[in-house]
């Protein structure tokens, strides 16, 4: 089971910590901050209060033998940088930092970062996106032009099969998976009938996302 360590316990930091712990990882957190610490220490598997500017207190929490780390500071880009490099330094396999700006972005690529993320752009985004779309629950950007999404089953296709529905002859757009009730389909045959209430997991070029929606 992969571990994984925070550093930061911001309000992002905190939410993602909790939830790691939630699904069953094992969980450290870190931050300077002592009631920050006992707030979440009872519900993730280690919280240690430690500067993580320190590396010999990185050294000894054993930061090197966790499968990621993130980085989740937020305010302090300069120890936001510093951090990331000095975890890389030090061995650990993936680093994932979190980044205000796009320039922060591009400095933490160039220092070795893993995997930069930008947690308040990319909600800002989705609730966007939420707010434009009659249809779409939610949606994953894996690129500039093409996404996953979690959608209502458009009227159009409703009591039909997938095939019938020509999602992908049409569209170009493929279904991962249909969440019905408690009940989820994975990978469904193109003779799955889609019901009214059906929620579609769907990949596809955004545009052809768009016009499915609209369907």
């Amino acid at each position: 089971m992969k571990q994984f360590a925070v550093i930061g316990l911001g309000r992002f930091g905190t939410s993602l910590a909790l939830t790691l712990a939630r699904m069953g990882y094992d969980v450290l957190a870190v931050d300077t901050n002592g009631d920050k610490i006992n707030n979440i220490m009872d519900r993730v598997t280690h919280a240690v209060q430690v500067d993580a500017m320190d590396e010999q207190a990185l050294k000894a929490l054993g930061i090197r033998n966790f499968d990621v780390v993130i980085v989740a500071i937020g305010q302090d880009i300069q120890s936001n940088i510093l951090i990331t490099v000095m975890l890389k330094d030090l061995g650990v396999k993936m680093v994932v930092s979190k980044a205000k700006t796009d320039l922060h972005g591009k400095v933490l690529e160039r220092v070795g970062s893993d995997k930069v993320i930008f947690p308040e752009r990319d909600m800002g985004v989705r609730v966007a996106q939420a707010l434009v779309s009659k249809n779409i629950m939610d949606q994953i950007n894996l690129s500039p032009d093409y996404s996953i999404i979690e959608m209502m089953a458009p009227d159009g296709i409703s009591g039909k099969t997938l095939a019938e529905g020509a999602l992908r002859l049409k569209h170009g757009v493929t279904v991962l998976a249909i969440r019905r009730g408690n009940d989820v389909i994975i990978s469904p045959g193109a003779k799955q009938v889609v019901q009214d209430g059906d929620v579609l997991v769907a990949v596809g070029r955004n545009d052809k996302l768009k016009d499915l929606e609209e369907k």
